[in-house]
């Protein structure tokens, strides 16, 4: 009986522990998501989203969503391309790191099969964008909007930072890019005797040439910098059509042109080729300077912000701030 005693306390004394082995790891399952702060409720442009663990499938229906959640270090499973890129698929300055994603459609019609089939656990984008599929993706999953996007690209990043929780990572990020800016505008300025040169933003699209103000991503970044702009330009709105026939306003010390559609479609032709373009000081100075639309209109984010920068300090003829 002792024997039989003795071995059926063991049995009973094993179970236990494995039981306790199994609370242990539903325990230690359940603390990342704790630790992060999940389960969460966000609060966004369509509402209320309740998020009950640490995203790790997510998809990007915008180009500025796709910046903040590279920089922040995932790999989104799903992205749209970038609705003026002319060659098609995602943005080269992010190409290492979206080898893995997803194609989910163009931006004005994502592809909600596919959204469904890649089975995300957060979906991000914006009112303007995509309020009229809302109620879809959030029948695929938890889904997150800001308003609109451009001008308020930092705050756009809090919202998705709160949606992965990723705080910390996204203030830090900023903080560095900022100091970056002021750092160049400050090393502009050494350069020009103490004041900081006017820069213009000059758009060709398929319509009117679009100048650049102050309420648009890149608008931010200048102001970011510190560099004054145009008086067609030194206005808190996103942007001003011009014909060619008014390509004067654009005039300034420095002057970045961008191109986001075929050539032939847009009015650089006429525009550049108009005595009006051609009397301009920075045409006169060689100070007009292409770059890339992908990361001064369509990147609106951290990543592509600082590629705005190097831009600047190059044509500027400053070191690039670390």
């Amino acid at each position: 009986m002792r024997r039989v005693s003795a071995a059926l306390l063991t049995v009973i004394i094993g179970a236990a522990a494995l039981t306790a082995c199994g609370d242990d790891k539903k325990t230690d399952d359940a603390a990342p998501a704790a630790g992060a702060g999940f389960p969460r409720s966000v609060k966004h442009a369509m509402g209320t989203t309740e998020i009950t663990r640490k995203p790790q499938r997510v998809v990007v229906l915008d180009t500025g969503e796709l910046d903040d959640v590279t920089m922040l270090g995932i790999e989104p499973v799903g992205a749209v391309s970038p609705h003026m890129k002319t060659e098609g698929g995602f943005p080269a300055y992010l190409s290492a790191k979206v080898k893995n994603t997803k194609d989910v459609g163009p931006m004005a019609e994502p592809n909600i099969e596919r959204i469904m089939a890649l089975k995300p656990d957060l979906i991000l984008s914006s009112k303007v964008r995509h309020a009229k599929v809302y109620d879809k993706l959030k029948g695929i999953a938890p889904t997150v909007f800001t308003e609109t996007t451009g001008a308020p690209w930092k705050e756009n990043l809090k919202v998705h930072a709160q949606a992965l929780g990723l705080e910390k990572e996204a203030q830090a990020a900023m903080d560095a890019y900022e100091k970056r800016a002021v750092a160049l505008g400050e090393e502009i300025k050494k350069k020009n005797d103490g004041k900081a040169p006017t820069a213009s933003v000059v758009r060709f699209v398929a319509g009117p040439t679009r100048l650049y103000q102050k309420q648009s991503f890149s608008g931010i970044v200048l102001s970011d910098i510190g560099l004054r702009r145009p008086a067609s330009q030194d206005v808190d709105k996103p942007m001003l059509e011009v014909s060619p026939e008014q390509i004067d306003k654009a005039d300034a010390d420095l002057v970045f042109v961008t191109v986001a559609d075929d050539p032939k479609k847009t009015q650089q032709g006429a525009v550049q080729d108009n005595p009006l373009w051609k009397g301009l000081g920075a045409v006169k100075n060689d100070k007009v300077f292409q770059v890339p639309d992908e990361t001064w209109m369509s990147g609106i984010g951290i990543q592509a912000a600082n590629r705005v920068v190097d831009d600047i300090a190059k044509a500027a003829g400053v070191p690039t701030p670390k």
